[in-house]
């Protein structure tokens, strides 16, 4: 990561509108990362009905949720946050894998 000094000569040079083209495309990217998650929790959620495993992995779930923090420390990002973006990408991949059983 760049460090505070560069950071700020960074964004004095951007205009606002390169600053939102640059949002835009995070955006962007945001959403096809989590179409990659989705997919691939669908496709574990196929894997647990063929085995008869049961759709909540508790275990697994905190797992989730401790890297998650983890990874929010390590980018100096609020972990509250994270976690609670974490918490809806697993609540809504377990309502998909019910809704499909």
């Amino acid at each position: 990561m760049a460090n505070d000094n560069t950071d700020r000569r960074r964004t004095e040079e951007m205009s606002l509108d390169e600053l939102r083209d640059e949002i835009q495309t995070i955006d962007r990217e945001l959403v096809e990362l989590i179409a990659q998650r989705t997919y691939v929790a669908d496709t574990i959620a196929q894997v647990k009905n063929e085995r008869g495993l049961p759709t909540t992995d508790e275990d697994q779930e905190q797992r989730v949720m401790d890297r998650a923090g983890e990874n929010a420390k390590r980018f100096d990002v609020d972990s509250n946050l994270v976690k609670a973006i974490f918490r809806l990408l697993i609540e809504l991949n377990k309502v998909e894998q019910r809704e499909k059983r």
